[in-house]
């Protein structure tokens, strides 16, 4: 079945207005003794600096101006890619965004917190707290804004958000046929679900033309094979279609690459970040990409990705993070 057949009809807002780069790593392959290396540019977006979540954001977006929605709701850490993509999104559709963060304020703004008040969105401050008390707030000021006569729409729900990589995958899929690139593997980060199960739901699609390895940034294998599967199935429900490839058949897991865990950077990941920067001119930030791209080398040097494969890693944006990340990774002393 075509891809997009699955996504025909649901509530759709443009704001990736064409495919993002499948771009040749040369220097890169050559370097750990590859022969085609590919890089899927999703830093590459004109609004709002880019990244994933603005692929979900068509979906969120459609939604909730069906919806009629004039004010989005957002939650995150001040670092979020998601909180400042929606505070993009928003100022590109004219909507107000209300971001809450469950931080304590930080002394000057940088990074996503600065782009998301550039871009016109009201950003309050929680203190520390988990993500289930986190989004009870959310909910709360939701029920507080519509008594009051807001039309407000909820940003983050996964299965609507994985929509997007399911467009994704028909993408590269395009792609890698006008380049004649052969592609075999794809690599792409291993977090919270919506971009990996979306992407597999569209391969299984086309077929599965793919071999692709999720290398985890934030659980173990089990925690993180149990949210994709999970989500792929909630995919057949939401979209009416299941495909007869199912995900074990194309899909492997990687955890060696996780470190001391989440949003904790390995020395790996950030020998990782300077060598693409240096071979490539690409920059990578150390949460997601960084340990993903780290993960892709080793998979390569050890053999477990034959030299002669061709592979694409999927670059999930996320740059502005670098920039909040410096100082701690010992990059501000070069």
């Amino acid at each position: 079945m075509p891809v997009e057949t699955a996504l025909s009809g649901l509530p759709r807002y443009r704001l990736v207005p064409g495919p993002t780069p499948l771009e040749r790593l040369d220097r890169l392959a050559a370097h750990v003794g590859h022969h085609g290396l590919y890089a899927k540019r999703d830093d590459c977006m004109a609004l709002g600096m880019g990244g994933n979540k603005l692929r979900s954001l068509e979906f969120w977006l459609g939604e909730a101006l069906v919806r009629q929605a004039d004010t989005l709701l957002v939650a995150g850490r001040r670092t979020s890619n998601q909180c400042r993509l929606t505070a993009a999104a928003a100022a590109k559709c004219g909507l107000r965004c209300i971001v809450l963060h469950n931080d304590d304020p930080p002394e000057r703004a940088e990074g996503n917190l600065l782009l998301s008040r550039l871009y016109g969105a009201e950003t309050r401050f929680l203190g520390p707290m988990e993500e289930d008390e986190r989004s009870r707030r959310l909910a709360e000021l939701a029920e507080q804004m519509e008594a009051s006569g807001y039309r407000c729409y909820i940003v983050g729900d996964p299965v609507v958000g994985a929509l997007g990589y399911v467009a994704c995958a028909a993408e590269l899929i395009v792609q890698a046929g006008e380049q004649e690139a052969a592609l075999e593997n794809v690599i792409l980060p291993g977090s919270m679900g919506p971009t990996e199960a979306g992407f597999l739901f569209g391969c299984a699609l086309a077929g599965a033309p793919f071999r692709v390895h999720l290398v985890s940034v934030e659980y173990g294998i089990d925690r993180l094979a149990y949210l994709v599967e999970d989500l792929f199935s909630c995919l057949c429900a939401h979209t009416g279609v299941t495909p007869s490839v199912k995900p074990a058949s194309f899909v492997r897991y990687h955890e060696r690459y996780l470190g001391a865990g989440y949003d904790i950077p390995t020395p790996e990941a950030v020998a990782a970040l300077q060598t693409v920067a240096a071979l490539e001119g690409m920059l990578l930030e150390a949460t997601y990409t960084a340990k993903t791209f780290a993960g892709a080398l080793d998979l390569i040097e050890r053999g477990e990705i034959a030299s002669d494969s061709p592979t694409c890693l999927i670059h999930t944006g996320g740059v502005p993070s670098f920039f909040t990340q410096a100082g701690d990774l010992g990059l501000d002393r070069l």
